[in-house]
């Protein structure tokens, strides 16, 4: 994931200094997005650090590349069969049927 993971930036106020590097605050993020462990019950080290970097990495997309990059991998070696879903959702009125 190395790759796609921007550089720190220090806060354009001062301080925000990278503690954590960014494969520790990976983890973290990895850790809490898919168990469902909330932000403020991570200790004091991690909570802000990763939230911050985690908001900052969503309005860069980095989600997105990793979510691509994984698929095109897994593509390459033949592990994913492809299927298209379509659906629709649309709100029934009272008396449809």
């Amino acid at each position: 994931m190395e790759p796609w993971i921007p550089g720190f930036a220090a806060r354009p106020r001062g301080g925000g200094t990278a503690l954590l590097g960014d494969r520790a605050v990976f983890i973290v993020i990895v850790f809490v997005v898919t168990s469902g462990y909330a932000w403020r019950m991570l200790p004091r080290s991690f909570g802000g650090t990763a939230h911050r970097r985690f908001t900052d990495w969503t309005k860069v997309g980095l989600g997105g590349r990793i979510h691509r990059a994984v698929l095109d991998r897994a593509g390459e070696q033949g592990l994913v069969d492809w299927a298209v879903v379509d659906a629709a959702s649309v709100r029934a009125t009272k008396g449809d049927r």
